[in-house]
C-alpha cells in the first residue's frame, strides 16, 4: 500500500492539531449530535502508512478486558503516544464499554451507584495519574437520581512518570461499578510496559482522546462570578453563578475532591435563571452522618448550549434565601403558580387601589336587585369581560417589550408621565360624574344603537372591568408578585397563562353574582341613601385623582403641577356652586383653604418644635450591590428597600413599618445600613437589581449581613416581626 509523502504527513499532522483545538472549544451539544470530525476521516492515513514508523504507530494499549462473569462491561487502557518532556506527562484513557442498559458512574454519583476508581500503587516509575471526567447524564431508577454514563466513556488520563527515558510499569487494578435494577463491582487488572520516550503518536487514540477532553468541563472565561452558600439548619446548598453571556436551559453539578466529604450526595438544584444570574438550590444528604459543607471546597460543572465549564470554589456559611419566582426550568411549578395567580388577583379586590371602582360597582349591583337575572347576569359578565381584556392587554404589552428587549415589570406603566396624566383624566371625570357635577352624552345615533343591541350600560360594565385593572396595577399584594415575576421570566404562552389567571381571580366576584343572580336580591333596596354612598365614592375617586395628581411631580415641573391642581380646584368649586349651590362650594373651599394651609405650616415645623405623626426619613443610602458587598465585608447589615412613589403598597410598608418603632430604631443604628432603590420612574439599576433576584415588580425589600451575603427577600407585605427577625438573622443573632 502507498505510503504518505512528507506534504501528505503535513497535512495529517496539521489536520490532527486542528481537530484538537476544534475539540477543546466545541461544546458537547456538537459533540452529542455528531457534528465534530468523525474518527473515520482522521484515520484515513492510519491504516495507509501502518508500516511507516516515522509518521504513525499502532494503538498502544492493553486491548479490551472482560470479566466473564460480567461480560456486559469492558474497558481498557490505550496511550496516545504523546509525551511532554518538560512535565513528563503520558497522556492516554481508560474506556469503558457498557452493554444494553447498564450504567457506570461520574465522580459524584449521586443518590446510588460508585465511581471508577484505579488503583495503581503497584506500578513503577509513576509519580501520579490525574483522571479526567467526562461531564455526565442525570439517570432516574425508583427516585433515586444518579449521575453517569452509558453504553460507552473515555476517560483522559495524564500519567506523570519519574524518568521519562525509563521503562514504566502500569500494573493496576481498575474498579467499576455497573447497574441496571441491579449493580456489581467488577475489577479489571491492568498491566503494561513501555518506555515513554520511544511512543509514536496513533492519530486514532490521539482522535479519541481529543473527543474525550472536549467533554471534559474546563474553567471558562465566559464565567464572571461563582459563589456557593451552605445553610446548616436547611441541609442546603445554593450556588450562584453569573454569565454575562446568559443562559439557555443550564444544568449544575456539583462534586467535591475533599475525602471528608465523598459520600455526600448533591441532589438535583432547583435552578432560577435571572437574565445573567442563575442561583441552585440542592439538598446534601450522606448516609453517614449530617453534612456539613461550611469551608469545604467543591467543584461546580455547568452545562448549557454552548457553555461547559467548571469552577473550584470553597463554601460559607450562609442563609439560603427562598425562590422568589418562577422557580426552575425542573420545578414544574405551574399549577402552583397558577394557583398563587388566582389568589393574588382574588386579594387585589380588597386593595385600596380599587376601592373607588367597587364603590361603582356597588352602587351598580344594588340598582341592579330590581332588574331581571339575565339582564344582572349579563352585566355582571361583561365587567368580568373587561377585567380578562386588559389582563389579556397587559400580557400583550408586556410580550412586546420583552421582545424589543425593554425592561418589563408590574405597574411599569406609572413610571410614564402619560400614562399617569391619562388616568388623572380618567379618575377625575368618572368621580365628579359620580358627584353628580356632570354627565356624559353620548350621541343620539350611539344612544339608538345602544338601545337596540342590549342594555345601554353593558359597554360602561366593561370599560369598569379594564378601569378596575388599570387602577389595580400599582397594588402588589401576596401570591400576587411570585406569579407575576413567573410569568415575566418564562415564555409568551405561561404569561398569557398566568395573566389569565390573575384576570379570574380579580374578577371572581363579578363571575360568582353572573353565576348567581339571585346574591343581588340579598342587598338592601336602592333609595334615597345610594345618592350618600355614590358621594362618597365620588370623593374617593377625587382623592385618587389628587393621588396621580402627586405623581406628576416626577414627570413636570412643580410650577406646572402646581398649575393643574389649581386649575383642577376651580373647575370642581365652579361645577359643585352650580350643582349644588353657595354654601357646598363654600364648605368645599373652606375646607380646601384649611388643608392646605396646614399642609404648609406643617412642612415647615421640624420635629424638635412639634409632634409629628411620623418621623424623619432614615439616611437612606442610594441602592448598588458594589456598596451592599462592602457593607457586609465590613460586618454591618444592609435593609434594601426598592420603592415608587406611585405604588401603594409600599407606601403601606413605609408607613406602617419602616417608619414605625421598633424597626424605625433598629435602621437608626450605626451597623445597620438603610438602603433605597427607587423604581418610581424608570431605572436600569434599580430593573438589574430586581432581576437579580427573580422580581418584576415593587415593593421588593431584602436584608444583607455577614451571616446572609446572599440576601435573605422579605414577603410583600412587611410586618415588625419579619423585618426585624431578618436582620437577626443576618447578623447571626440567634
Amino acid at each position: 500500500m502507498k505510503k504518505l509523502n512528507l506534504y501528505q504527513r503535513s497535512v495529517m499532522a496539521l489536520l490532527t492539531l486542528f481537530v484538537l483545538v476544534l475539540s477543546s472549544f466545541t461544546s458537547p451539544a456538537l459533540a452529542k449530535e455528531g457534528l465534530l470530525v468523525s474518527p473515520e476521516i482522521l484515520s484515513v492515513g492510519v491504516s495507509e502508512s501502518q508500516n511507516d514508523s516515522t509518521t504513525t504507530a499502532t494503538e498502544i494499549g492493553t486491548g479490551w478486558i472482560q470479566n466473564s462473569d460480567y461480560p456486559h462491561v469492558e474497558t481498557r487502557v490505550v496511550l496516545t503516544g504523546q509525551v511532554n518532556e518538560q512535565t513528563q506527562i503520558v497522556e492516554g484513557f481508560l474506556e469503558v464499554r457498557l452493554s444494553g442498559d447498564w450504567k457506570t458512574y461520574w465522580r459524584s454519583p449521586g443518590e446510588g451507584g460508585i465511581a471508577p476508581e484505579l488503583n495503581w500503587q503497584a506500578s513503577s516509575n509513576i509519580n501520579a495519574i490525574d483522571w479526567e471526567w467526562p461531564y455526565p447524564h442525570r439517570f432516574d431508577l425508583l427516585g433515586l437520581e444518579t449521575l453517569g454514563y452509558k453504553h460507552d466513556v473515555t476517560f483522559p488520563l495524564h500519567i506523570e512518570v519519574k524518568d521519562i527515558h525509563a521503562p514504566v510499569t502500569l500494573s493496576a487494578i481498575a474498579t467499576i461499578s455497573s447497574c441496571t435494577t441491579v449493580c456489581v463491582l467488577t475489577d479489571f487488572p491492568i498491566d503494561m510496559t513501555f518506555v515513554p520516550m520511544d511512543l509514536q503518536v496513533s492519530e486514532a487514540s490521539m482522535y479519541q482522546y481529543a473527543q474525550a477532553i472536549s467533554q471534559v468541563p474546563k474553567a471558562s472565561p465566559l464565567i464572571e462570578k461563582v459563589d456557593a452558600i451552605w445553610d446548616s439548619s436547611r441541609q442546603q446548598l445554593q450556588v450562584t453563578v453569573v454569565n454575562p453571556q446568559g443562559w439557555v436551559k443550564p444544568d449544575l453539578l456539583v462534586a467535591s475532591s475533599d475525602v471528608d466529604i465523598e459520600d455526600y450526595s448533591f441532589l438535583s438544584p432547583n435552578i432560577v435563571v435571572n437574565e445573567d444570574t442563575l442561583v441552585a438550590t440542592m439538598k446534601v444528604t450522606s448516609w453517614l452522618s449530617d453534612p456539613d459543607l461550611d469551608q469545604r471546597p467543591i467543584l461546580v460543572t455547568l452545562i448549557d448550549q454552548n457553555l461547559l465549564a467548571e469552577q473550584s470554589l470553597t463554601v460559607t456559611n450562609g442563609v439560603v434565601s427562598e425562590p422568589s419566582a418562577s422557580e426552575s426550568w425542573a420545578s414544574g411549578s405551574m399549577l402552583s403558580m397558577l394557583g398563587f395567580a388566582l389568589l393574588g388577583g382574588l386579594i387585589l379586590n380588597i386593595m385600596p387601589c380599587v376601592f373607588p371602582v367597587l364603590g361603582m360597582k356597588l352602587s351598580h349591583v344594588i340598582s341592579a336587585a330590581a332588574s331581571e337575572r339575565t339582564k344582572v347576569r349579563t352585566q355582571f359578565m361583561a365587567s368580568a369581560l373587561g377585567i380578562l381584556a386588559s389582563f389579556w392587554l397587559l400580557a400583550l404589552f408586556i410580550t412586546l417589550l420583552k421582545l424589543s428587549g425593554s425592561s418589563i415589570g408590574w405597574g411599569i406603566q406609572f413610571q410614564s408621565g402619560g400614562f399617569i396624566g391619562f388616568m388623572l383624566l380618567i379618575t377625575a371625570l368618572f368621580g365628579a360624574n359620580m358627584l353628580g357635577l356632570f354627565e356624559l352624552r353620548l350621541p343620539s345615533t350611539m344612544n339608538t344603537w345602544l338601545a337596540t343591541k342590549g342594555d345601554s350600560s353593558y359597554a360602561g360594565h366593561f370599560v369598569q372591568g379594564m378601569f378596575a385593572t388599570l387602577l389595580a396595577t400599582p397594588c402588589s399584594a401576596p401570591f400576587l408578585g411570585t406569579a407575576v415575576a413567573f410569568a415575566l421570566a418564562t415564555s409568551t404562552v405561561a404569561t398569557f397563562a398566568i395573566f389569565t389567571a390573575l384576570a379570574v381571580g380579580m374578577a371572581s366576584p363579578w363571575i360568582v353574582i353572573a353565576l348567581f343572580p339571585r346574591m343581588v336580591s340579598w342587598l338592601p333596596k336602592p333609595g334615597a341613601w345610594m345618592n350618600k354612598v355614590k358621594i362618597v365614592f365620588g370623593v374617593m375617586m377625587l382623592m385618587t385623582s389628587i393621588w396621580l395628581l402627586s405623581l406628576l411631580n416626577n414627570h413636570l415641573p412643580p410650577f406646572w403641577v402646581g398649575v393643574l391642581a389649581l386649575a383642577g380646584f376651580v373647575w370642581l368649586f365652579l361645577r359643585v356652586k352650580k350643582t349644588y349651590g353657595d354654601k357646598p362650594a363654600l364648605i368645599l373651599g373652606g375646607v380646601s383653604i384649611i388643608t392646605l394651609a396646614g399642609m404648609l405650616i406643617g412642612g415647615s415645623m421640624t420635629a424638635n418644635s412639634w409632634a409629628t405623626p411620623l418621623p424623619p426619613e432614615p439616611d437612606w443610602v442610594k441602592l448598588s450591590t458594589k456598596e451592599i458587598s462592602a457593607q457586609v465585608a465590613a460586618g454591618n447589615t444592609v435593609f434594601v428597600d426598592v420603592t415608587a412613589d406611585w405604588c401603594i403598597t409600599c407606601k403601606a410598608n413605609k408607613i406602617g413599618v419602616i417608619l414605625q418603632p421598633p424597626v424605625y430604631d433598629t435602621l437608626q443604628r450605626s451597623d445597620v445600613i438603610a438602603m433605597k432603590g427607587d423604581w418610581t420612574t424608570p431605572s436600569d439599576n434599580v430593573t438589574a437589581f430586581l432581576r437579580s433576584y427573580g422580581r418584576y415588580g415593587v415593593p421588593f425589600n431584602i436584608v444583607f449581613g455577614p451571616n446572609a451575603p446572599q440576601g435573605i427577600p422579605l414577603p410583600v407585605i412587611l410586618s415588625d416581626d419579619t423585618v426585624l427577625g431578618a436582620i437577626a438573622e443576618a447578623q447571626g443573632v440567634q
